[in-house]
């Protein structure tokens, strides 16, 4: 006589299908992020449409700039349409331009595929960990969003595997259709995801929020008073009043040279692999690598914040990142460099999560998300830069430089972070970080 599933079964698989939506939407996130630089070798060997270095420095900003733009604006939608709803555009705009990139018979069009792409790409992830945190196991929200950006660098390990096997026998254009698939799991979303409690609290659906909440043995959010513009423009101001501007300055220099280095590498690294001497596919299996340590660093970097400080641990990141880009200049035996690009890959992709930690535990409450918010927004203009000055060192024939500035602007990040974390903190009350890394890439 079969029995049915008790109730607290019944409601920690409904909480696991909620966060492995949003786990599975943010691997097509990092595929669709990361495919760019996995077939860009073989786009430039081959000369497609004419492409210098230069212009795929452009093409690797336009992305990120897309992504500049879909993070500014996902807040804001999303308070009028709701996070589900956006999460299912974000999936289907950036899953259609990659069919743009697919079909596109010119860089111009190509470009206009990067950018869109971003502006999805840019969107879904504060959305989606905005919904896993809405829907985590109690006191388990922490973790369960670290598990997520575990599925950012999946998604990289993948892009690798997509090129590796289908550039040769058929060709990029199959790479791209590739990111095009993820167009059917969109009405997956559509259909399964239930909406954001914090969506239907602030919209005053309170009794669609409290069903949903029973259902999922979460708690409710409290609801949060409506800020005007003068109250954001106050919270902005007070970074810079009295010497809290010398902080805020360091901390968004910091953040500016973090992601810098986080997407110059993602984008050129298979293409500065290769110019250091290594196959095609070798360079690939190196994405693999470092995105495996990515996944190892996000596991690891927040108990070790925890215990050290995250202070400490992003400018010690910082250093051991920047020791690790500088020395894939040097040509070495192949397991050693397999084991750099690893370590470098725990490091530089938590490094950066390690500076919104620290803007976070030393901001008052009532500044704690502008004071975020505004770090990873002048970061993302490094996010920018990085693609674009790989190309312009390429272009110049300094391509064994690449890494070498790259390794440079960890050094800046460190500095700047160390300076910061010297100087004396605000007496901030105690905060839960795992959700305040909204914008960790």
């Amino acid at each position: 006589m079969s029995s049915s599933p008790s109730p607290s079964a019944r409601v920690s698989r409904l909480a696991l299908l909620v966060v492995g939506l949003c786990w599975l939407a943010v691997l097509f996130d990092g595929l669709d992020m990361f495919i760019y630089g996995s077939v860009l070798p073989h786009l430039l060997e081959t000369k497609t449409f004419g492409l210098t270095p230069d212009q795929a420095g452009d093409l690797g900003s336009y992305a990120t700039f897309g992504m500049l733009v879909g993070a500014l604006t996902a807040g804001t939608v999303a308070d009028r349409i709701g996070r589900k709803k956006l999460m299912v555009v974000c999936v289907t705009v950036f899953s259609l331009a990659s069919g743009i990139c697919a079909v596109s018979g010119s860089v111009e069009v190509f470009g206009l595929g990067r950018t869109l792409a971003g502006v999805g790409l840019g969107g879904l992830l504060p959305t989606a960990i905005s919904m896993v945190s809405d829907y985590a196991p109690r006191g388990r929200g922490a973790i369960v969003i670290g598990m997520l950006m575990t599925a950012h660098h999946a998604g990289g390990i993948l892009s690798a595997y997509v090129a590796k096997w289908l550039i040769d026998p058929v060709g990029w254009r199959a790479a791209f259709w590739v990111c095009v698939a993820p167009l059917v799991f969109a009405p997956v979303l559509a259909k399964f995801l239930p909406e954001s409690l914090s969506f239907l609290v602030a919209k005053g659906r309170t009794e669609e929020a409290g069903e949903l909440a029973a259902r999922y043995d979460v708690e409710v959010p409290a609801a949060a008073g409506k800020k005007t513009a003068a109250d954001r423009w106050d919270a902005l101001q007070n970074l810079f009043r009295g010497g809290e501007w010398i902080q805020t300055l360091l901390y968004w220099c910091a953040s500016f040279g973090g992601l810098l280095l986080v997407y110059g590498v993602a984008t050129w690294l298979p293409t500065l692999m290769r110019t250091e001497g290594y196959a095609l596919g070798d360079a690939l299996s190196f994405v693999v690598v470092f995105n495996l340590g990515g996944i190892v660093g996000m596991l690891v970097a927040g108990r070790a914040a925890d215990r050290f400080g995250a202070p400490r641990i992003s400018a010690l990141w910082f250093a051991l990142t920047a020791v690790g880009v500088f020395l894939l200049s040097v040509h070495m035996a192949q397991t050693v460099t397999m084991i750099v690009v690893f370590l470098t890959g725990v490091f530089l992709n938590s490094a950066q999560t390690m500076i919104y930690a620290t803007v976070s535990i030393r901001s008052t409450p009532e500044n704690r998300a502008t004071s975020v918010g505004w770090t990873s927004g002048m970061g993302r203009f490094g996010a920018v830069f990085g693609p674009w000055l790989g190309g312009q060192l390429l272009a110049a024939g300094n391509g064994d430089w690449g890494f070498t500035a790259f390794a440079l602007a960890g050094v800046s990040s460190m500095i700047f972070i160390g300076i910061a974390a010297l100087r004396s903190p605000k007496k901030g009350a105690p905060v839960d970080t795992g959700q305040e890394l909204v914008a960790a890439h």
